[in-house]
């Protein structure tokens, strides 16, 4: 089988901004009028982030106003809201944006196609919250053969990773939709509807999806947690623009101060943490998310500053498996020494690369 181009794996949008992949390290991020040495003056900094739940940390840290005491009067935090991940990643291309929590296929995409010099994740942010939810007739692998199964979009992580486990099960797809079990990239909003009207018989998704298609009737036939050593696997990261990296480290350092104290809050303090991302989603969509939905999705849900950057490999290992990609070399993705001086000054054990 042919392998799909990793450049077909970003939509067109991103591709058009990201032609020269030098764009990535020369695009104006921020002012950068000090150089490598700091920020003296007058900072803005653009925080990118999806309003959901896996991306709770960063819902808080803006809601709460975590960020922006740890960035000071001297940073102006300036975040903007996303719902996909490519379009948070062309927004970083193009100099639009400075930092964003995103997961981790749009990470080795961003990484991939600047040749490693746009991007470096600095942190983690969650793990987990990620399931296969079936009909309740379907009761094993075997079960879905001829079946049709919702992803997010074609080669986007939850879609590779059903990819990989229906091989392990030796069970067959394709890009076109074919194989013994047949996968349909649409919009998690849409697939409650088609899960609704019999369209599908399932879905790999992201939380609170999984959560809803259970309420919907459905149950899970696989908890992503169970596939992954310690049942950790990244979910989402924080990604920085390499050019605002090194034109202000100083504001990165405190970036990440306020990721660290961000989750310590949504850890030590759940139940307001919930209540902060249901007001932050009605602030941003116009409707609050339901709290009940949200405490049923939040077990599922480990939020943490390690970026677990062994899965994010084995996940580019198993796009790879099961041609969704070409094989990229990660070397220099990862730049976590802001979150050891953040893990080190609250005394907590810092991250060690694998």
């Amino acid at each position: 089988m042919r392998r799909l181009p990793l450049r077909r794996l970003v939509t067109l949008a991103t591709l058009a901004v990201v032609g020269a992949a030098t764009l990535g390290s020369t695009a104006a991020c921020g002012d950068d009028s000090e150089g490598a040495g700091g920020s003296s003056g007058p900072v803005t900094l653009r925080l990118g982030y999806f309003p959901n739940i896996t991306h709770a940390s960063a819902v808080v840290g803006v809601e709460k106003g975590i960020f922006a005491e740890k960035l000071g009067t001297n940073v102006k935090l300036d975040p903007k809201t996303f719902n996909a991940g490519p379009a948070a990643i062309e927004a970083v291309f193009s100099g639009a944006l400075d930092a964003t929590y995103i997961g981790p296929n749009p990470t080795v995409n961003a990484f991939s196609k600047s040749k490693g010099e746009a991007v470096r994740v600095v942190s983690g942010a969650a793990s987990g919250g990620v399931a296969l939810v079936v009909k309740p007739g379907i009761t094993g692998a075997q079960d879905l053969k001829g079946k049709k199964i919702a992803t997010p979009q074609l080669g986007n992580t939850q879609d590779v990773a059903i990819r990989y486990w229906l091989k392990q099960q030796g069970l067959t797809t394709t890009k076109e939709g074919g194989g013994d079990v047949k996968i349909v990239p649409q919009e998690n909003a849409q697939t409650i509807e088609t899960f609704n009207s019999g369209g599908i018989d399932g879905a790999w998704v992201p939380e609170p999806f999984v959560s809803r298609l259970v309420n919907a009737g459905g149950k899970v036939l696989v908890d992503e947690r169970d596939l992954w050593p310690d049942k950790k696997f990244v979910i989402t990261n924080l990604l920085v623009s390499t050019k605002f990296l090194k034109a202000h480290p100083d504001v990165v350092q405190k970036l990440v101060d306020g990721q660290v104290a961000a989750n310590e809050f949504v850890n030590t303090k759940p139940e307001e943490a919930q209540q902060a991302i249901s007001d932050a989603i009605g602030k941003i969509t116009g409707k609050p998310l339901d709290l009940k939905l949200i405490k049923q999705a939040w077990p599922t849900l480990e939020f943490t500053n390690d970026p677990i950057s062994s899965s994010l490999k084995a996940g580019l290992d198993h796009a790879v498996d099961v041609d969704l990609t070409e094989p990229v070399d990660l070397k220099g993705l990862y730049d976590l020494k802001y979150l050891n001086n953040a893990l080190k000054a609250q005394g907590k054990p810092e991250v060690v690369q694998p």
